[in-house]
């Protein structure tokens, strides 16, 4: 499939949409993510008088929040987009492979923290499971990716701070939530097996992407 060049925000909503599966960042497969397909004006430049400007980077939370869509470490333990159409076979293949975590794991924990607290920031979440000092940070980040490939948390939105003008900087915050919490546990329901979501996400993809190997796809699908 060639994808159109896309410019702005709802452009790139339009087209997750329509295909139903996009990750942001290099995927493995050549020109299947966001960061190839949109127009080069909205990619990443390093300003001379220093910081940066990134335009897609800025639209992911206008995207998440406004589509919306599911978005989080999906891919191969990458972050990307899935529309709510696809979700639920998504949802459906993904936690059949991932059971919900048992009592007393550290997953568990961190689940329940997160229902206990409604939407959180990554490091607020942190310090409320215990994950303070040397080395904690990448630990916890491992365990979130692991909840997130198995669909269990996504991101939310996006919450950046403010400088002294109170204009945005910085790469921003990511807010957590469960899939259920953000629109219900229907959003996540499916009726037919695991083996047959697999099966519809796997022929959609080979569809849409002819020329990527068996291997590369199921690298996506996980």
């Amino acid at each position: 499939m060639e994808f159109p060049e896309i410019y702005s925000a709802s452009g790139l909503m339009e087209l997750i949409q329509q295909i139903g599966f996009l990750p942001l960042l290099d995927s493995g497969i050549v020109g299947f993510s966001a960061e190839e397909i949109v127009d080069e004006d909205c990619g990443y430049v390093a300003l001379s008088e220093g910081g940066w400007e990134w335009p897609l980077w800025k639209w992911k939370g206008e995207i998440v929040t406004e589509m919306p869509c599911m978005y989080g470490k999906f891919f191969n333990k990458k972050a990307g987009f899935i529309s709510k159409e696809w979700w639920p076979d998504f949802c459906n293949y993904r936690r059949s492979k991932y059971p919900y975590p048992t009592d007393g794991s550290i997953e568990e924990a961190i689940l329940s923290m997160l229902h206990s607290k409604g939407s959180i920031i990554t490091r607020e979440l942190r310090d409320a499971c215990g994950f303070n000092g040397k080395g904690m940070r990448s630990k916890f980040d491992n365990y979130l990716t692991r909840l997130e490939m198995a669909t269990y948390i996504v991101i939310e939105d996006f919450v950046y701070p403010h400088d002294k003008h109170n204009r945005e900087y910085g790469w921003g915050w990511s807010l957590l939530n469960t899939p259920e919490e953000l629109y219900g546990a229907d959003a996540c329901r499916c009726d037919c097996s695991p083996e047959a979501s697999f099966q519809k996400i796997f022929d959609h993809l080979k569809t849409m992407l002819p020329e990527a190997t068996d291997r590369q796809l199921l690298r996506i699908i996980g």
